[in-house]
Parts: structure tokens; sequence; C-alpha cells
């Protein structure tokens, strides 16, 4: 694998994991649609621990609070305090994530890695992300969410196993069908992407530990690189859109790509 094999795959992997628009099924259509063979799973992690670095580092303030007050109230489920209630409720959330995305590990998800399947997602779930854009109120932030909100977002997010769904793009509809706006909700599913891609990350560094593939050390190091890079700048891009914007843009960008890749799997281009 090529160093610019690894560039494209961060760009990819950076501008596209924190917008509405489904990283994976982007990953995947990459290696469909060029010469370049299939990155693999331990890549593919190297580039979301890219993307983990870049939410840590943007939401470097949050965290901290959150991970202070945590060992000041002794990592008690003390709920009267915002920042330990909302690190639980991260956690709460990321927990259906790691159930159900343990069990499909278990099984295999071959069958999913279809751009038939990846072009009629991003078309079903970018109109139902513009329809709860549009039509649910939206005047709560995240010192109103309740337990059982975050449980339905965290539910949500399993849905994203199917490629072309979106993990921000599921968990910022619910949240907005919820009633958080944009901007909360964002920040919450950047949040909630942390603990999930930091247990893949730990799994993938000793996979990489236990290999004498000094090739493939190196190149994980370079997808990290690059895609911290390119995820700051998509997170610092998001946060700032949706201060005075709405997510119309990238609904029309998913029912566009959608509609390319059914004509094309059905031949009618």
């Amino acid at each position: 694998m090529e160093s610019m094999h690894i560039f494209w795959l961060a760009l990819i992997q950076g501008l596209t994991e924190f917008l509405p628009v489904s990283s994976s099924g982007h990953l995947i259509l990459f290696s469909k649609y060029t010469d370049f063979v299939d990155q693999g799973q331990a890549i593919d992690i190297a580039l979301h621990i890219g993307s983990l670095i870049a939410v840590v580092l943007y939401f470097f303030k949050t965290i901290k609070t959150m991970v202070v007050d945590l060992f000041k109230n002794k990592l008690l489920p003390k709920f009267n305090n915002a920042n330990v209630r909302l690190a639980y409720y991260l956690l709460f959330a990321t927990m259906p994530a790691i159930i159900i995305g343990g069990m499909l590990s278990y099984f295999g998800m071959d069958w999913v890695r279809s751009a038939k399947l990846i072009g009629w997602m991003l078309i079903l779930y970018g109109v139902i992300l513009w329809y709860a854009d549009t039509k649910f109120k939206a005047n709560k932030d995240l010192t109103d969410m309740k337990l059982s909100e975050a449980l339905m977002i965290g539910f949500a997010q399993c849905l994203a196993f199917i490629p072309g769904t979106s993990r921000s793009g599921v968990t910022i509809t619910m949240g907005r069908i919820l009633g958080f706006n944009r901007s909360e909700i964002a920040k919450f599913s950047m949040l909630l992407s942390v603990p999930s891609i930091l247990a893949a990350g730990v799994v993938a560094a000793y996979m990489l530990s236990k290999s004498e593939e000094i090739a493939q050390i190196m190149m994980a190091y370079q997808a990290v690189a690059f895609s911290f890079i390119f995820s700051f700048i998509a997170i610092w891009f998001m946060m700032t859109w949706l201060r005075t914007k709405t997510f119309l843009p990238f609904v029309i960008y998913r029912i566009i790509l959608g509609l390319i890749l059914l004509a094309d799997a059905y031949n009618l281009i």
C-alpha cells in the first residue's frame, strides 16, 4: 500500500466521519471504484484513531472537565453534576453499539459491503435527516438530556453498522427528533464516537504490536496522522456551519450520490 493510497483514505475518512454522509460507505466505495486494493481492518481502525484524536483535541476542555469531575466524585454516577451526567450518558449510549457490534462481527458483515445497499441507505436516511431537521422543534441543549434520550441515541447509532447510514447522521437525526438544537446534538454525536473508537483502537494497537510487518505499522502511523488533520478540519467546519445553517446541503449530497450509485448498480448508466 502506497503513501498516496493512505492519503486518499485519510482524506475520505477525515472529511466524512463527522459529517452526516457515511464515512464507512465512502471508504467501501473508494476501494470498489478505484484500482487500490482494500485497505483492511487495521488501516480502517487507524484512520478512526486519527479521527478520535481530533475529537479529543477539539473538545479537550469539555472532556477534561468531565474526567476531573468524574474523579472528584470517585466515578460515582452523581447525576446532579452536569459533567458527570454527560460522561455517564455517553458511556450508556455506547453500550448498545458495543454489544450489537460484537454480535455482528461474530456473524460477519461482508454482505453489507454492497454499492446498491449503500445507495439506498444514503437516500433513505438522508430524507429522514431532512424531515427530522425541519419538522421537529429543537430548543434543548445537553443539560436537558435524560438517560432515556441518551439510550435512544445510542440504539440509533447501531443502525450505522450498515454502510451508507452514517453514524453521525443517525445520531444527529435522533437528537433532532428528541428536540436538541443542531450544534448541541452534533457535539454529543462527536463525543459519542470517543468510547467506541477508543475500544477498537486498543484492539488494533494490540494486533499491530504482535505484527512483525514494519511496513504495516508505518502505514498505520501515516493513516493516523493524515486522518487527524482532515478530521479536525471537518469538526471545525461542522461546528461552525451549524451555528447558523441547516443539514440541507448534506441531505442533497446524500441523495445525489445515492442516485448515482443506484443508477450504476442497476446498469442505468
